[in-house]
């Protein structure tokens, strides 16, 4: 399916959210279904150019890793089958190999970051200041350089087309108190440590990644939206990987180095993305999908 999907039609259910890549839609008190479309957002403004098969592969990536990480944490999986939850055929087409029927939960208010290596944002701050997120770090680092040990530093959730902002520890804590923050951080540099070992027996580092929690009924904590997709992490070939260098990313870097080279000022709307940037952009979801799972993408 070369057709890029840029919004569902689920007529049967109610949609209660559609945010940067995903609609929601309500099922029942307990479940709800998410379906992953091939929008692809930057800068935090949702391009007009969908990416062919990029909800397929969010999704299988996502469950990849929720089941191999399920050791560490609960996550919002049902093992209903999406199919299930809708009877017409074209809405069943819709949801196919891009779906998941997951549990409701509460949404913590932050972001859990992840940093491995010195990148980014926080490459910029530690050549101003010595810190990433306002935490001490040693001299001499160069951009790239893989941390003494991965850093939790949490953001704030921002609304569709607003910025998400870094906060501190401590403003974490007061957003979610001081024993959950401790949680999260804990669940989420386990998660990131055990995905970035294995991910190094494929030929990927993580760089950095993105994690979402919520509390069910009980208030255990559960890992949720997706986990370690091109979307939420910082993806580099170990191949390409020299120490001083912002390496070639999997991720939608190739993107965004394209729309700062167009001299779009960042705020919607977007340019249109020419055909083969769009398609070089696949590829490279694609081809993180495969040497991470080391599976063929599902698309029927």
């Amino acid at each position: 399916m070369n057709n890029p999907l840029l919004e569902t039609s689920i007529k049967s259910l109610k949609r209660i959210h559609q945010g940067k890549v995903r609609d929601i839609y309500d099922i029942d008190a307990n479940t709800m279904l998410l379906v992953s479309t091939d929008r692809l957002s930057a800068f935090d403004v949702i391009l007009p150019t969908g990416i062919a098969n990029k909800g397929a592969m969010l999704t299988q990536m996502a469950n990849f890793w929720f089941d191999k990480l399920q050791n560490v944490v609960p996550n919002h999986l049902t093992g209903i089958t999406p199919a299930s939850v809708v009877s017409d055929p074209a809405e069943k087409a819709q949801l196919a190999n891009r779906s998941v029927v997951v549990k409701k939960l509460k949404a913590l208010p932050i972001e859990a970051i992840v940093r491995g290596y010195l990148v980014g944002s926080g490459w910029k701050e530690y050549k101003a200041k010595g810190t990433v997120c306002d935490i001490p770090l040693p001299a001499g680092l160069q951009e790239a350089s893989k941390l003494p040990a991965p850093l939790f530093t949490p953001s704030s959730k921002a609304a569709v087309g607003e910025h998400d902002e870094n906060i501190s520890l401590a403003q974490c804590a007061e957003l979610i108190g001081a024993d959950m923050a401790e949680q999260v951080a804990k669940a989420a540099i386990a998660l990131y440590t055990q995905a970035a070992e294995y991910a190094l027996t494929r030929g990927i580092i993580i760089a950095d990644t993105k994690f979402e929690f919520g509390l069910d009924e009980n208030g255990v904590l559960h890992v949720m939206d997706e986990v370690l997709t091109p979307d939420s992490s910082r993806f580099w070939p170990a191949e390409s990987y020299v120490v001083g260098k912002n390496p070639p990313s999997y991720d939608k870097q190739y993107v965004r180095d394209w729309l700062e080279a167009s001299g779009w000022n960042k705020t919607p709307p977007a340019p249109a993305l020419p055909a083969d940037v769009a398609s070089k952009t696949s590829e490279k979801y694609m081809e993180a999908f495969e040497r991470l799972t080391g599976q063929p993408l599902t698309l029927e």
